[in-house]
């Protein structure tokens, strides 16, 4: 492994205990505690996230007919639940933003257990990645070290001190955006002719329609207001990407090939989830204009 490829772990190391660290920090007890305490919205973000998003990856898949290495990345996207953005769309939409930091928070933390697990049984069932079998009690280990323990920190010192909490928030959503960046960059940089390769394929439209179809599923399986569901749709849309990275460096060793695949699948994800969650913001907007 070269200099390169260990400052790209370092980095992609520092996203994720970055971006748990920051939204312990940015959770209360209370927030939790009433968002478990709504058994009915909790089973079905629950059923939608951990079981529909997933095998919805692996349909699109399918349908696109996608490469080995773009249906890898799109295989551990879809099983990787709780992305910190879907909770920052929530805002964008001028939604719940309190049950979607709370249910964001809460996915990320049950899916840094079910990944593992989910990742190699779609894997298996769509026979891609040259028959290599995740690891999964190494990646189970792996990517609840450097989700929860970060987030259990935070909570920990959000709850005994707050106005702390309050003032280390900025600086680690901070820190998990620029990272966030930083990884995607290198991706695409250290990848650019696998993302260019890509642009002849359905890889990338194979993305946008999983996302735009995970918004849909996610904000038709949940309960509330049209805010709070359409604040679910954003959170089942966004994935997670730490697990998905810790994944591919983990059991395919940092593959170019899928790294450039994971990186096309994440932007254009997000070509689909931003524009929906303006246009709602829209609305609202004027809705409230009307109203006033």
């Amino acid at each position: 492994m070269n200099a390169l490829h260990l400052l790209f772990n370092a980095i992609t190391i520092a996203f994720i205990a970055a971006t748990m660290f920051a939204a312990g920090l940015g959770t209360t007890l209370p927030a939790l505690r009433a968002v478990l305490t709504n058994v009915v919205l909790l089973v079905l973000v629950l059923l939608a996230n951990l079981v529909v998003v997933p095998l919805l990856g692996w349909g699109v898949a399918a349908l696109f007919g996608l490469p080995a290495a773009a249906s890898v990345a799109l295989l551990l996207i879809a099983s990787s639940p709780g992305g910190p953005f879907g909770a920052k769309l929530g805002m964008v939409q001028n939604g719940d933003v309190v049950a979607g930091a709370a249910m964001q928070v809460l996915l990320a933390a049950v899916g840094s257990i079910t990944f593992g697990p989910t990742a190699n049984v779609l894997l298996k069932a769509a026979a891609v990645g040259g028959g290599v079998a995740l690891d999964v009690p190494a990646l189970m280990l792996t990517v609840a070290v450097l989700q929860l323990v970060p987030f259990a920190v935070g909570l920990v010192v959000r709850h005994y001190a707050p106005s702390t909490a309050l003032s280390w928030h900025p600086v680690a959503a901070g820190t998990s955006n620029v990272t966030f960046l930083i990884v995607l960059v290198g991706m695409l940089a250290g990848n650019w002719r696998d993302v260019v390769a890509l642009i002849g394929s359905l890889s990338l439209l194979a993305g946008f329609v999983f996302s735009a179809v995970a918004f849909a599923l996610g904000a038709a399986l949940a309960t509330g207001a049209p805010a709070r569901r359409t604040t679910m749709g954003s959170v089942a849309a966004v994935r997670n990407a730490g697990p998905a990275l810790a994944a591919v460096g983990l059991a395919f060793g940092n593959e170019p090939a899928i790294l450039g695949a994971l990186a096309a699948v994440l932007l254009s994800g997000l070509a689909a989830a931003v524009p929906i969650a303006a246009v709602l913001s829209r609305g609202r907007a004027a809705h409230l204009r009307e109203d006033g």
